[in-house]
């Protein structure tokens, strides 16, 4: 059982354990330990997103990695698929990034990248777990065997950027100005993408009105990107503009809104893009991969598509393993995730928003309208915050009221109720054909969840 990783790597309140200096400081060396000798000093490129506790995380583990012997190339804020993109392709032995997606700013996180731009093994993240946690003062992993002259340097490369921003400016065969003339809304979210999402866009000839892009490092996420639409609907509709494109805070996630100002989800993007790469013969296998999260809707338009549609746990990690096992091109969730394994290594905000532009260009056919290719039943999503993570379903109360909500849904809707990869939280999702039953169900559910195992109240 891993202590400090979760499904997303460490994650933690900035300056609380996990999420300390000192934790960071020993993941840096553990990552070199774990990665082994290699030909010279190992190579790590560290990138972050605008949050105030990155600098502190950022210098710990550089600190870390160079006490252990290896060298940390630090270039500044970009976004997470950044660091996948340019660990593969400058020869480094490992990416990290500091941040904590769309959390608040006041958590932070440490995610780690192999040398091919993929998420570490759950193997590696094992041993660095136990190096971490049996490195108090005076243990092994503090004694380092080696003399001093191993110890490794800092190189600032904040030009990385540039290498970023040539790789998605030319991910797309549509040529150098394919966006000429488009308006194009993008909400940076304070975020990663801040500077070089208006640069892509801008540069492939876009019109682009830009929100969220003044970052201070406590306004990441804040009434703005993925998970909070209403300003970006707003600035749609005031600038008349052909699509609005929402980041979360390290920019691997992507919520569209259209030209009516509507917001569309992950899973109608993953829908839209699905049926295009099948239409220009590019869907591998006529195969997708989504989660178990996915909307009802989604199952019913990929079977009307004729596309094989693959279930994996929920995050992007189990996402590209089914990708890999299945052979699929294209995977993603209703978060906004997406992987295009034809291009990317990672899941990519601003891949996904060029992908979704490039499906509307080759049908000529507006946003709003290409949304329509599902219906999205009605689902709502409540969080309990828990004492204890235990089997929902060995608890006999939860269990019979979870059993009474699915027998009312019958086939007309579902219930899934799983505890969150990175927070103390029991999330309990329903989907049914009636807005206001499906919330009733869910409230119902988590009553039972909060009365037995819930901390305080639920947040929507």
């Amino acid at each position: 059982m891993l202590e400090l990783f979760g499904t997303d790597g460490i994650r933690g309140k900035a300056n609380h354990y996990p999420m300390t200096p000192e934790v960071a400081l020993r993941a840096g060396r553990a990552l070199i330990r774990a990665l082994g000798k290699g030909n010279g000093k190992r190579r790590i490129l560290i990138g972050k997103d605008t949050r105030m506790s990155g600098d502190m995380i950022e210098y710990a583990l550089a600190a870390g990695i160079c006490s252990a012997g290896g060298d940390a190339y630090l270039c500044g804020v970009l976004p997470t698929p950044g660091i996948a993109y340019l660990t593969n392709t400058t020869s480094m032995d490992a990416g990290v990034v500091v941040s904590a997606s769309h959390n608040p700013f006041t958590d932070n996180g440490i995610k780690f990248f192999n040398s091919r731009g993929f998420k570490i093994s759950r193997e590696m993240e094992a041993d660095m777990d136990q190096m971490i946690q049996t490195a108090a003062p005076g243990a092994d992993l503090e004694k380092d065997p080696e003399s001093s002259d191993v110890i490794g340097r800092v190189h600032l490369k904040p030009a990385m950027e540039d290498a970023y921003a040539d790789f998605l400016s030319l991910a797309l065969p549509s040529g150098g100005d394919f966006l000429k003339d488009l308006k194009v809304v993008l909400d940076c979210s304070n975020g990663a993408t801040y500077r070089v999402a208006p640069r892509i866009f801008k540069n492939l000839g876009a019109l682009v009105q830009t929100i969220g892009d003044r970052p201070d490092g406590k306004n990441i996420n804040q009434g703005c990107g993925s998970q909070h639409t209403d300003q970006l609907r707003q600035k749609v509709l005031e600038t008349r503009a052909d699509i609005g494109l929402a980041f979360d805070g390290d920019g691997d996630r992507l919520i569209a809104v259209d030209e009516t100002g509507r917001t569309v989800s992950g899973d109608q993007i993953l829908a839209i893009c699905a049926r295009h790469l099948k239409n220009e013969g590019k869907l591998t296998n006529h195969r997708v991969v989504s989660t178990v999260m996915s909307n009802v809707g989604f199952h019913k338009a990929m079977a009307e598509l004729g596309i094989d549609l693959v279930i994996a746990d929920v995050g992007d990690r189990y996402v590209l393993e089914q990708m890999k096992a299945t052979g699929a091109v294209i995977g993603g969730e209703d978060s906004g995730h997406m992987i295009f394994l034809d291009t990317h290594t990672s899941g990519d905000g601003i891949l996904t928003g060029l992908r979704l532009i490039q499906a509307m260009q080759a049908s000529a056919t507006p946003l709003s309208r290409l949304a329509d290719i599902m219906t999205v039943y009605p689902q709502v999503l409540m969080n309990v915050e828990v004492a204890v993570k235990m089997d929902i379903y060995q608890v006999p109360e939860i269990k019979a009221v979870i059993s009474e909500v699915e027998d009312q849904l019958g086939r007309q809707g579902r219930v899934l109720v799983r505890y969150s990869g990175t927070q103390p939280l029991c999330r309990v999702m329903v989907e049914g054909p009636d807005p206001g039953q499906t919330r009733r169900h869910c409230e119902t559910i988590v009553a039972a969840i909060q009365a037995q195992i819930g901390l305080a109240g639920a947040t929507v």
